[in-house]
């Protein structure tokens, strides 16, 4: 691969330790990302092992939630950032270790684990609040640097083609109408779901429900993105969901971009 070209994965894991014994090495090495986004690690700092932290050989950064056995994400990468931020500096949010942001010569990422309100309407809101921190601080930086990568787990799905029962979900979270106000919200900032540019099909999904084995039916939902500022689209080649990955109840996307 040409020094100027990314292959960057991002991947709900749920539970970086219980990937690991399921082949996940194996799907690094055959998958080869140049930089890989993880959410929901379920790890603490004194549970990481050598062997996980260096993962590929690489920079390796982890944000863990106070709670164990909860949240967290992981970002590892082939080239060290110039810079890296964890959390908002809020501990409203940062218990909870949800955002890494790297910031690498060309390009920043944000590494997102979204909130999920299903557990009431407390939980909503502190999902919509937690949109609302995560873009002022992208916005923020936008202004410096144009070319800005948003990926994750949002746990939204934005419209009906994004997944396998919409009617039956119009009034769950992850499809009510104000968490995907907010999906339009950020794309008339003047992001786009990169996806979408280059796949406009049905049944594309990134998440299904363990206990239903909804998998097996391809009954789903679309919740594991990549938002870009438009000022990067022409950096972008291609951006692909890999249905067929196993390990987790979510599957790996991918994003690759030429610098």
């Amino acid at each position: 691969m040409a020094k100027n070209e990314f292959k960057i994965f991002c991947w709900n894991v749920n539970g970086i330790r219980a990937i690991w014994k399921k082949d996940f090495q194996s799907w690094f090495q055959k998958a080869g990302p140049d930089i890989l986004c993880l959410q929901e690690t379920k790890i603490q700092p004194d549970q990481l092992s050598d062997e996980i932290k260096q993962l590929g050989g690489g920079w390796s950064e982890f944000f863990s939630a106070e709670k164990k056995g909860y949240s967290g994400v992981a970002t590892f990468s082939k080239v060290p950032p110039i810079d890296v931020k964890s959390g908002f500096g809020n501990p409203y949010f940062d218990s909870e270790g949800r955002v890494l942001q790297t910031d690498f010569r060309d390009f920043t990422l944000y590494n997102v684990y979204f909130p999920n309100g299903g557990r009431g309407p407390e939980r909503v809101k502190y999902k919509l609040d937690f949109y609302n921190e995560l873009f002022f601080q992208v916005e923020k930086k936008r202004k410096k640097q144009k070319n800005i990568i948003v990926c994750g787990d949002f746990n939204t799905a934005h419209k009906e083609i994004d997944l396998a029962r919409p009617k039956e979900n119009e009034k769950n979270s992850g499809f009510l109408p104000e968490e995907r106000a907010w999906l339009d919200t950020i794309i008339n900032l003047g992001y786009l779901d990169i996806f979408r540019e280059y796949n406009q099909k049905p049944d594309e999904y990134t998440y299904w429900d363990n206990v239903t084995r909804a998998r097996e039916r391809n009954a789903g939902w679309r919740i594991d993105y990549f938002f870009i500022t438009k000022e990067m689209r022409k950096l972008v080649t291609n951006a692909s969901i890999h249905q067929k990955i196993m390990g987790s109840d979510h599957c790996p996307i991918e994003l690759d971009i030429k610098i």
